[in-house]
């Protein structure tokens, strides 16, 4: 009896040993409700895959609460391993010298079969540096598509599997579908900063600023009051006024979803990322998908859409197992078979071709009709100069901006073209501000 105890004792031990050897990572994200147990279920999956590192997770908040602990925890020296950060952070994150690993370089320190080709060179292009070097690790991306409601477009006497292709025919349509009395709002939108701001220049292929949209340096400048801009931007303000738009309000636009469900606006144009939680309150009519429209009279148009969400940022400080511990865990989140369970069902990009292609292989395309329209449309072509993304610091108050000047135009009180100069104007204090901080 004392044998048998004794020897318990000594698994205890060695259990405990063992559990102490490992070594752990914190991660922090910004990931709550079910994209954050999802985003549980992945970090468990690691860390029952092997049992040298164990990876834990912490919810700290929105994105700019995630971002803002992370720094103020680096500067007291208590920082984790791993920050998700969004792709408007790219800017900020990169200026901070000495912050920061960057991925390239920790992977080919410690990666094991780590293959900078197997990404999407459209997912990736946004988190490279101009030679080329991934500086942090895609994980949540997505990209702004167009909902529309087929139900309404029937009873407007429109071709329900024919969604609108270029902003001429979102006007007509639009237009149709109120008179006909099919629905009393022809379109609504989420985020005009990313939506109908950013991903209308990229689309058209027109600079957002200088220095290839940031890419080249601290001295970029934003420019996005040029033409197309302007003409978007007045007719935004002309369709809001004849109602055939409704402004869903500033940041992320949250009054836009409700207008769309009810089917008060028949057209919606959101992030791919919205593809489960529309399809759960798009319950009383037929959904239809589609990519976002553009000007066909604007030469280059249609180029590919830029992405949204955010990517893991490496923090500096840690020791070799520390980073060791991280280079398998994104060897792990980059495996094909975590990459598609994680982008199916959230709505999120598949950031591999392998992983693309597994979804197809599994026929999740040919079962959810449309939940390829995301993926079709960043690959629509290679990305250009300007459809490449931004990079720009202090980004975060910029498109604050951009909402306070929208509103200003809608409002009456500026026209477009006034509105956005106010924006590149407002906007470049703030660029001069992080160029002397960080130069």
């Amino acid at each position: 009896m004392k044998r048998i105890c004794s020897v318990s004792a000594l698994a205890l031990v060695a259990s405990v040993a063992s559990a102490n050897a490992q070594t752990t990572v914190e991660w922090w994200h910004a990931m709550g409700g079910e994209l954050g147990a999802r985003l549980d279920e992945i970090t468990q999956g690691f860390n029952e895959s092997q049992d040298e590192y164990r990876v834990v997770p912490s919810y700290k908040g929105t994105y700019p609460e995630t971002m803002t602990a992370a720094i103020a925890a680096f500067r007291a020296n208590q920082q984790p391993a791993i920050v998700q950060v969004f792709e408007v952070g790219t800017g900020t994150m990169m200026a901070s010298e000495g912050a920061i690993v960057p991925v390239y370089q920790l992977m080919e320190e410690h990666g094991e079969g780590f293959d900078p080709s197997a990404f999407l060179p459209q997912v990736v292009a946004y988190y490279t540096d101009t030679d080329g070097n991934m500086l942090s690790l895609p994980f949540n991306s997505s990209t702004p598509i167009m909902y529309y409601n087929k139900t309404v477009f029937e009873a407007a006497g429109l071709d329900p599997e024919q969604p609108p292709q270029t902003w001429q025919q979102v006007e007509e349509f639009s237009r149709q579908i109120m008179e006909s009395g099919a629905a009393p709002c022809g379109f609504a939108s989420q985020w005009v900063s990313w939506i109908q701001t950013e991903n209308l220049s990229a689309r058209h292929n027109q600079p957002i600023g200088t220095e290839e949209n940031g890419f080249g340096g601290l001295d970029a400048r934003l420019s996005l009051n040029g033409e197309v801009q302007v003409r978007h931007w007045t007719n935004l303000k002309e369709w809001a006024d004849e109602g055939l738009f409704r402004y869903g309000g500033p940041v992320a636009g949250d009054n836009a979803p409700p207008a769309f469900y009810a089917q008060e606006c028949a057209i919606y144009m959101a992030s791919s990322a919205a593809r489960a939680g529309v399809i759960a309150n798009a319950t009383d009519f037929d959904l239809g998908f589609g990519m976002l429209p553009y000007y066909d009279d604007v030469e280059g148009a249609p180029q590919n859409s830029i992405i949204g969400g955010a990517t893991l940022w490496v923090l500096s400080g840690k020791s070799d197992e520390e980073y060791a511990a991280v280079a398998a865990f994104f060897d792990y989140l980059t495996q094909p078979e975590v990459q598609a369970d994680w982008s199916e069902p959230t709505g999120y990009l598949p950031i591999t071709q392998a992983a693309l292609d597994l979804s197809t292989e599994r026929g999740f395309f040919d079962e959810n009709p449309g939940a390829d329209t995301g993926i079709n449309q960043i690959t629509q072509n290679e990305p250009a100069e300007n459809s490449r993304g931004l990079r720009f610091g202090n980004y975060v108050q910029i498109r604050g901006i951009i909402d306070e000047e929208f509103e200003q135009m809608l409002a009456g009180n500026k026209d477009a073209q006034g509105a956005l100069d106010s924006v590149v104007s407002r906007g470049n204090e703030l660029l001069e501000q992080f160029q002397a901080q960080y130069q």
